[in-house]
């Protein structure tokens, strides 16, 4: 379970780097507003998602 969360919490902030440092470049739709839900939450939430999948696959 320990492994479970170290995995979860780098692929957590790697995909909010990422996301963050490319949302300037993004279409004004896929930015995200602050306290709003939007597709920019779901485009975080994929960058995220892809990044877990990334930790995996190197372990």
């Amino acid at each position: 379970m320990k492994r479970n969360f170290w995995r979860s919490l780098i692929a957590v902030l790697a995909g909010n780097a990422i996301y963050f440092g490319v949302e300037r470049f993004l279409p004004l739709r896929a930015q995200h507003q602050p306290f709003q839900i939007d597709w920019g939450l779901a485009v975080d939430f994929w960058v995220c998602l892809v990044c877990y999948g990334l930790v995996r696959l190197v372990r």
